[in-house]
């Protein structure tokens, strides 16, 4: 009895070529650089903005900006294992978007809304940015 690895099936081997057509463009790599950039901000913000004293929120937005940081990290090198995490960054840039209302309730600052609804868009035009490059190449075929 013969068993063969999934490795050697052509359709695998045509996926990651694909993929890897996709990780090496400028285009990319320039989304990842971003994202990793909006993450980072998102993860400094209460104190960059200056709203660290809303502690439920300034915790939120260290975890999701280090969350998405994780999530948009791999994509650039590895996007054939990791895609599926820029549909997850794309959550993560939705909810930060509504997160002042949802966790700190009635925000009676606007920099904590600005900041949060700014970084959030970008994160989330980021990531489905980051998303739908595979889909867009294959298309070009």
């Amino acid at each position: 009895m013969t068993t063969h690895s999934i490795e050697t099936h052509p359709d695998l081997a045509e996926m990651r070529s694909r993929f890897e057509r996709v990780t090496i463009t400028p285009a990319a790599q320039a989304v990842e650089a971003l994202a990793l950039i909006t993450g980072l901000y998102l993860a400094a913000s209460p104190w960059i903005a200056g709203f660290s004293g809303l502690s439920s929120l300034a915790i939120n937005n260290l975890i999701a900006g280090l969350a998405y940081c994780v999530c948009m990290s791999g994509l650039g090198s590895a996007y054939e294992r990791t895609h599926a995490m820029a549909w997850t960054a794309v959550g993560l840039g939705a909810w930060t978007i509504v997160a002042p209302w949802v966790i700190a309730g009635n925000v009676d600052t606007t920099r904590t809304v600005v900041s949060n609804v700014i970084t959030g868009g970008v994160a989330l035009l980021l990531a489905l940015a980051m998303a739908a490059m595979a889909g867009r190449e294959s298309r070009s075929r």
